[in-house]
Order: C-alpha cells, then structure tokens, then sequence
C-alpha cells in the first residue's frame, strides 16, 4: 500500500548530546522547519538524549530514535521520513540506522523508513555560503589589525575518511570563496582516535593553533559543528582548547569564533530539499 505524505511521520534526527541546549536547539530547528514544511516535525536523537532529566527540557523528556519509531509504530504510524542533521556520510547512518530499522522490523514487519542523504552534497555550496556569512559576521564585529586573517575549520574529528574529506573539500570551497580576504584556510579536528590509520584528522586545532604561522596574529575558528553542547557550546572542548592557545602564545595570538551551522537561517533551506527528497513538500 502507498502512503501518502500526508500520513508520514517525520523525524529531525542528531546524533545526540547530554547538553540540554543541545536538544532544546533541536527542537527549535524541528518547529522551524515545520513551519516552513507546513507540518509536523519532530526532533529525535539517535542516541544519548534520553539521559538528560526532563526538568531541564522544560518538563518533556527527548527522545532517541528506536524508542520514538517503536512508540509511533504502536499508535499507528507505519511510514517515516528521516531527516538526518549530519554533514557527512558517518557510521550512524550507514551502520547504525540500519541495525535499528531491522530490530524493530521483527516486530514492525510493516515498518517502512526513508531517510533523506546528509546536510554537504558535492553540487551543493550553501554550507559554504553559511561558514563564509558567519566568518564575515565574526571580522566586521571585531576590529582586525592585522592585513590578511587566518581561518581554521575545525570538526569534531572523524574514524570515517569519507567524513573527513567532506571536511577538507568544505575547506577548500571556502578558501576559495574568501580569496585573497584571508591568509589561508586550515581544515582540522577537535580530536582523534590514536593509531596511525586515523592519521587523516590531522592536524588537530590545539596542534594548528601551536604551529607557526598559526600561533600569532588573528584566527577566527569556524565551526563545521551544527548545535551547541559540550563540544561546541560556549564552554565547551572548543572553546577550552582556544583559551589554551591564546594562553600558551603570550598575548600574541587572537582567536575569533564564528556561529555554527545550527544558528544560520540557510540551513533550514538545505533541510527543505532534504525533505523534498523524501517526497514531502
């Protein structure tokens, strides 16, 4: 039987955070976009969120992904778009997701689940457009002595190549787009796992920000990062490893950092089309 779009059940999906803020700018990102969808969609995590106390979410618990197909599909629900908030191809989505829709189709034999390709596409620049309007924001906010800025984009750091040439390629696409506006553009991780085979997310930002030319000057730090939370928020591992820099380069280095992605009206635009590619509209 065809489901119309109309009966679907749609789902705003992260990967998931402790951070209260975190989920509480999800769940504004999911009204947005339904506003502009002109329906109902719902914001999910695909893990961790369940933990966080409902009194700090303004009494309504998250939700993780199996639970929240699992309690649709007992009232009724048969059909879901999944709208995934990912930049890139991670293991969630091709290993993960997989492993939940086939446990709960032993009990949902009826369960029908689409899920919509992660946020970068290669003919697609608008990720780029939005790092380039927030790094402009940060430089015409701030008084720049220095001629030419450096910019380091900066990830969470990946096990999965694929994630992090989506990083590099974003890096170039902006060197381009800020030409001759800035010094360079050095695309980097907050972290990595040892070994030798994860070498890709290299340099770290800790290790830029430590290197000549890196270690003097103005850098604005732009944040392939989507919400806030304990990597990205305002006191997080980001923001740590900034004041270390500064720190440890005596006053010589000035560091900048730009909005996330999350924050940038544009990015409701790539969600649409996102949705579009499931068939809603």
């Amino acid at each position: 039987m065809i489901t119309s779009a109309a009966e679907r059940c749609v789902l705003l999906m992260d990967n998931g955070s402790l951070e209260p803020v975190a989920i509480l700018k999800l769940r504004a990102l999911a009204g947005a976009l339904g506003a502009r969808l002109g329906r109902r969609v719902e914001p999910v995590s695909l893990l961790h969120a369940d933990r966080v106390p409902a009194e700090q979410l303004g009494g309504h618990a998250a939700e993780t992904l199996e639970s929240a197909l699992r309690q649709r599909l007992a009232g009724g629900c048969q059909d879901f778009c999944l709208l995934p908030l990912f930049i890139g191809p991670t293991k969630a989505l091709s290993d993960y997701l997989p492993i939940v829709v086939e446990r709960l189709r032993i009990e949902f034999s009826q369960l029908r689940l689409q899920a919509a390709p992660p946020l970068h596409a290669t003919d697609d620049d608008r990720l780029t457009n939005i790092l380039t309007a927030q790094i402009e924001t940060v430089l015409a906010a701030n008084f720049v002595r220095e001629e030419l800025p450096r910019v380091a984009l900066v990830d969470h750091g990946s096990p999965v190549r694929a994630v992090t040439a989506v990083r590099n390629a974003v890096a170039a696409q902006l060197a381009l787009r800020l030409g001759g506006r800035v010094a360079a553009v050095a695309p980097c991780s907050m972290e990595r796992r040892p070994g030798a085979e994860y070498d890709c997310n290299e340099p770290l930002l800790e290790h830029l920000l430590g290197t000549p030319p890196w270690n003097v000057g103005t850098v604005v730090v732009a944040h392939l990062f989507l919400l806030p939370g304990r990597h990205a928020g305002a006191t997080g591992d980001i923001a740590h490893i900034c004041r270390a820099a500064e720190h440890a380069a005596g006053g010589r280095l000035r560091l900048l950092r730009a909005g996330l992605l999350g924050d940038h009206p544009q990015l409701l635009d790539i969600l649409v089309d996102r949705a579009r590619a499931c068939g809603l509209g």
